[in-house]
């Protein structure tokens, strides 16, 4: 259907955008009933605001994609298991699946094309150990279900998964253009166009919610992007070209887990419940306002983009800007701790 059909990347990101826009007016328009029967879990709003944005988001993408031309094989693949893993999403949105089946189904999706394919983060190389590629395997899995899951904490406010998303896509984008790693760099900005077109919708006050069919998908997404991505190869620093420029892309969403984790365990509350006690309902509680809080994120998102770009742009002194970083991070960590949780 789609074989004679190419558009331009420029015309590829607005096509996204726009399908993504319209998908999400329509759940709007629609307004179904999305209160979920689990009252014992808290939620920052209780309006029925319909929480299906993903869905617009993943059509928009995958279409935008393939008209950018004929996909790799591995990207095929894939794509395969992020509509199969959005679709859990929808089934959790609509049902509140149990947390054990999610995570069963996640696992699935998640290392079926890691195992298949092959690829994975080598950790066997850093830790100078052969195992056959066993850790390799399982560590990626994991790498990518936490990522998942730490973006799906972050879609706890309004707006405030899109800004965060947004600006991984923006990173990724930046620097796989820059590495000539173009393919990549089209697949973030297409998916930072889907985003946009949802983000519209999604600020505040939200008149609709990326939902789990929204965070999963994108977090599969990214994940796969950040594995298949090859930082730096010319240089011979594997660990730092391994692990520290993706970590700083997903800071705030492993920011976010860490503090609720945390706080959960030491209250004997489930992690896997929902509730307001995540760190930008934790701001709000200090007093910020909802677009406040999406103003200090910006700022959060821009300082860490720039430390990341210090470091490859000025490779010799990149110990002294991950130290940097790690102190930022540590801190905001330790200040968003002490903070009140939002009642």
């Amino acid at each position: 259907m789609f074989e004679n059909i190419q558009l331009t990347l420029l015309n590829a990101c607005l096509l996204s955008s726009l399908i993504a826009f319209s998908t999400c007016y329509f759940f709007v328009k629609k307004r179904p009933n999305f209160k979920k029967d689990n009252e014992n879990q808290k939620r920052l709003n209780a309006l029925n605001i319909p929480p299906l944005g993903g869905v617009g988001m993943a059509i928009s993408f995958f279409l935008s994609v393939r008209l950018l031309g004929e996909a790799e094989d591995i990207f095929i693949y894939i794509s395969f298991f992020a509509l199969a893993i959005a679709f859990l999403g929808v089934l959790d949105d609509l049902y509140n699946l149990n947390w054990k089946i999610k995570f069963l189904f996640q696992f699935l999706f998640v290392g079926s094309p890691i195992i298949y394919l092959n690829i994975f983060l080598n950790v066997e190389n850093i830790l100078n150990i052969k195992l056959d590629n066993y850790l390799n395997i399982t560590f990626t899995i994991f790498w990518i279900l936490l990522i998942i899951n730490s973006i799906n904490f972050t879609d706890n406010m309004d707006g405030f998964a899109s800004i965060n998303t947004s600006f991984i896509c923006l990173a990724l984008g930046i620097i796989s253009f820059l590495s000539n790693q173009n393919y990549l760099a089209d697949i973030s900005l297409v998916l930072l166009f889907s985003i946009f077109g949802f983000f519209i919708l999604n600020f505040p006050p939200a008149k609709i919610y990326m939902g789990d069919s929204g965070s999963l998908f994108i977090g599969f997404v990214l994940g796969f992007i950040s594995i298949l991505f090859d930082w730096s190869p010319e240089n011979q620093n594997i660990l730092y070209n391994s692990f520290t420029p993706v970590l700083l892309f997903f800071s705030i969403p492993l920011l976010d887990f860490a503090t609720v984790f945390t706080f959960r365990i030491k209250n004997k509350i489930s992690p896997t419940t929902g509730g307001t006690d995540h760190i930008s309902h934790r701001l709000l509680k200090s007093g910020k306002t909802v677009k406040g809080v999406l103003r200090i994120f910006v700022l959060i998102n821009i300082l860490i983009f720039s430390l990341l770009s210090l470091s490859i742009i000025y490779s010799q002194y990149s110990v002294i800007f991950l130290i940097l970083y790690a102190v930022f991070v540590f801190y905001l960590f330790f200040k968003f701790s002490i903070m009140d949780v939002l009642d």
